[in-house]
């Protein structure tokens, strides 16, 4: 008995020391991203090139926000435009989601599963196909140049509905019919019983959601005309040119990651919850 749960501790360690290697080259694109935001402009294109730091400094961040403050428009509003397009974008789009997958697997309409199969369907057909269609609507209904241009196309998400409605499955339903004989409304059973359950699914989506529209780059800058209505992506791309500020876009892309790093850093328990059940069916 000992010999065998010798072998079997032996085991589990070279899986144990599999994974950390694994997780350890997953996260040198992070370790380099770091390091060469504090690198100066030496370091920077010395050859052969140099992984980790050696002589760091924060001459990066100042040259990033002296570049910036050049801009005819000030940083405060590309960050005020990110952060309000967004918060919008999220909120909306797990509120929306999460009522259409309930309505859909718990009410069950007419034609639902035609429904799911169309919505389906749409995972197949890649984002780029639809740009050109997207951009004849938008046109037609006058919202080029807004907010809305970016905000309402990335609420209908066909992955984000799979992955909520994966999990509402899971919900069961006597708890619903206790609370409808209890008096309970659909908005409240939905707010007061439902999104709580929901929470891995929801909080999941979040992340993918803020991650998407955050770094989103193509959107502001085919639909916005308005210098002053751009976005971060947009903004810290115009630093780019000319070699004496290659520290500064190093400092730029660190603090455009950092976000979603922290956001997914605090949320990580949540998001496997959501990947161990979505593939469940009930």
């Amino acid at each position: 008995m000992t010999a065998e749960r010798l072998k079997k501790n032996s085991s589990w360690t070279a899986v144990y020391i599999i994974m950390i290697a694994l997780v350890c080259f997953t996260a040198l694109p992070l370790v380099y991203l770091v390091s060469t935001a504090f690198k100066p402009l030496s370091e920077l294109y010395v050859f052969p090139p140099q992984f980790f730091v050696r002589n760091p400094t924060l001459k990066n961040f100042s040259d990033l926000m002296l570049a910036l403050s050049s801009s005819a428009v000030p940083y405060t509003r590309y960050m005020y435009n990110s952060i309000l397009i967004t918060v919008i974008t999220v909120v909306l789009t797990v509120i929306i989601t999460s009522l259409a997958a309930y309505g859909l697997v718990k009410h069950s309409p007419p034609g639902s599963k035609t429904w799911f199969n169309i919505i389906v369907a749409a995972l197949m057909v890649s984002p780029q196909v639809t740009q050109i269609p997207k951009y004849l609507v938008i046109n037609e209904l006058g919202l080029v140049n807004s907010y809305a241009a970016i905000i309402i196309p990335a609420l209908a998400s066909a992955y984000y509905f799979f992955l909520v409605k994966q999990f509402v499955e899971q919900l069961p339903n006597e708890l619903i019919e206790a609370a409808r004989i209890d008096g309970g409304g659909e908005m409240y059973i939905f707010w007061r019983i439902i999104m709580p359950m929901l929470k891995p699914a929801w909080v999941t989506m979040l992340i993918f959601c803020f991650v998407g529209t955050w770094n989103d780059y193509f959107s502001p800058l085919v639909y916005l005309n308005d210098q002053a209505m751009k976005t971060l992506p947009l903004a810290l791309q115009t630093i780019g040119t000319g070699i004496g500020r290659a520290g500064a876009v190093s400092a730029a892309t660190l603090l455009m990651t950092m976000p979603t790093i922290i956001l997914f850093t605090i949320s990580q328990r949540n998001v496997m919850q959501t990947m161990i059940h979505s593939g469940i069916k009930g």
